[in-house]
């Protein structure tokens, strides 16, 4: 096989910043709150896109973009309908992993952890706070299930708008938040000639975290 040209010549150098265990909070939610305020300072486009990778149960892959709606100490939320491909693979196999990467600022997070529902009231409070119309288009897409063509899915779009003429839209009760409760977490910062920096944080048993630095 022959490598493209084109593709193999692509390449950037990585100048902005370094990154060392003495620069970063021991905290990673603390730190991570830094990084991605930085990255709403720097207008970085959709600094809450994140990619996020389930897995079936006999280990077959695959990933999607997906955008944050909160984090704290407990974890990072995103939002989804539980009958999804993702949703099924995370009923059978609860664990998954995100990626942030914010080329702006020459960096990249990877977490790794178990995923667990939240609650209902967290579901409803997301929820209501949306626009009608994405509340609706919960309702209106059976989401990753196999559809005539677009008009069908914005004819049962119209119906709802319709049905739901001043009135509140309730929660589908198979739509909801999704909570990813890290065990690990990992900071990259892009550096000259490839040799980034990785910084490493593990949860230990007691709740702690362990920092360690990981070669390029």
């Amino acid at each position: 096989m022959t490598m493209d040209k084109t593709i193999a010549d692509l390449r950037k150098d990585y100048t902005l910043e370094g990154l060392s265990v003495s620069d970063v909070n021991s905290n990673p939610f603390i730190q991570f709150r830094q990084w991605f305020d930085q990255a709403l300072a720097t207008q970085v486009p959709e600094p809450n896109a994140m990619t996020l990778a389930t897995a079936t149960p006999d280990g077959k892959p695959s990933a999607r973009m997906v955008l944050l709606k909160g984090f704290d100490q407990r974890g990072f939320v995103f939002y989804t309908n539980y009958n999804s491909h993702k949703g099924q693979e995370l009923a059978e196999n609860p664990q998954a992993s995100l990626v942030f990467w914010w080329v702006e600022l020459e960096r990249q997070v990877r977490i790794s952890g178990r995923v667990e529902k939240v609650s209902e009231n967290e579901s409803d409070e997301y929820f209501y706070s949306r626009p009608l119309n994405s509340r609706l288009s919960a309702w209106a897409s059976r989401q990753s299930e196999v559809i005539e063509s677009r008009e069908v899915l914005e004819q049962r779009m119209h119906e709802l708008q319709i049905q739901y003429q001043n009135q509140d839209v309730p929660r589908p009760r198979y739509w909801g938040g999704l909570r990813v409760i890290p065990i690990e977490i990992e900071f990259w910062q892009g550096r000259s000639n490839r040799l980034h920096d990785r910084l490493l944080y593990t949860r230990l048993d007691d709740g702690s975290w362990k920092i360690v630095r990981l070669s390029p």
